[in-house]
């Protein structure tokens, strides 16, 4: 792990200066320059000072390494069946409810849908890779078909149905996380 890179990361990323950091953690402006440039190391106490000043911690900033995965296989995913609404569901992405949005693969069997979900924040994104489906929101139904795209604020009660003659796929993706 390159330290120096990643507290310089943390550093810029709450806006701070090498002055600013150094003056919240007791250090001076030098120091702080040698260790982003990795010319030092710093001891146990003072990397949890600076972490603390970065609102961090030692455990959080030595997971990051295993938390950038960037490309993820079919063994990563996890899938969903709901034979009564006759739905599959699948996270792309693992553990994807601490992120920003959460991607998922949703396919509907003929005359299948979602759970009606309840109004909540965010905003959902979809698009249709076969088949057709309608969107519905609060009493009003958007059809949506293969190679076109949906986008919506979630402050609305909404699920999503196939109302079409073949199997529906779509990418759906919440933001936040809601799925």
């Amino acid at each position: 792990m390159d330290i120096g890179s990643e507290l310089k990361r943390l550093r810029q990323m709450n806006g701070l200066t090498q002055q600013e950091l150094a003056d919240r953690a007791e250090l001076t402006k030098g120091y702080i320059s040698q260790l982003e440039g990795n010319l030092t190391s710093p001891a146990i106490s003072t990397l949890t000072t600076l972490l603390q000043c970065l609102g961090s911690d030692l455990s959080e900033f030595f997971s990051k390494e295993t938390d950038n995965q960037i490309v993820f296989t079919v063994s990563d995913m996890v899938t969903k069946e709901d034979e009564h609404l006759k739905n599959a569901m699948t996270w792309l992405v693992p553990n994807s409810q601490k992120n920003d949005m959460e991607p998922v693969m949703l396919e509907l069997e003929i005359s299948g849908q979602t759970e009606i979900d309840e109004p909540h924040t965010g905003e959902e994104f979809g698009y249709v890779l076969d088949g057709s489906i309608k969107v519905v929101l609060a009493e009003k139904e958007y059809k949506v078909k293969k190679g076109q795209s949906f986008y919506y604020q979630a402050d609305e009660p909404h699920y999503i149905l196939n109302d079409g003659k073949k199997k529906a796929k779509l990418l759906w993706v919440s933001s936040p996380p809601f799925f």
